[in-house]
């Protein structure tokens, strides 16, 4: 079934993507620069992840476990 009709697996890509996109914006800086039309969709995912890190942390733990035990 396609993420975008599971609302778990939605759920699932969206933190990854928050995620992924946090630690590129640590090791590579220069890919985040832009901060207007398709990239920008990642720089702010970055920006997501750098301010709200606890709680994505809380929310990847979350869905780890949720894959893992359901």
């Amino acid at each position: 079934m396609s993420a975008l009709f599971n609302f778990h697996s939605f759920l699932t890509v969206v933190l990854l993507g928050i995620c992924t996109c946090t630690y590129l914006k640590m090791q590579f800086p220069a890919l985040f620069e832009h901060r207007t039309g398709f990239r920008g969709f990642f720089w702010k995912a970055a920006r997501i992840g750098e301010r709200l890190s606890p709680w994505v942390a809380v929310g990847c733990f979350t869905m780890g476990m949720s894959v893992i035990f359901f």
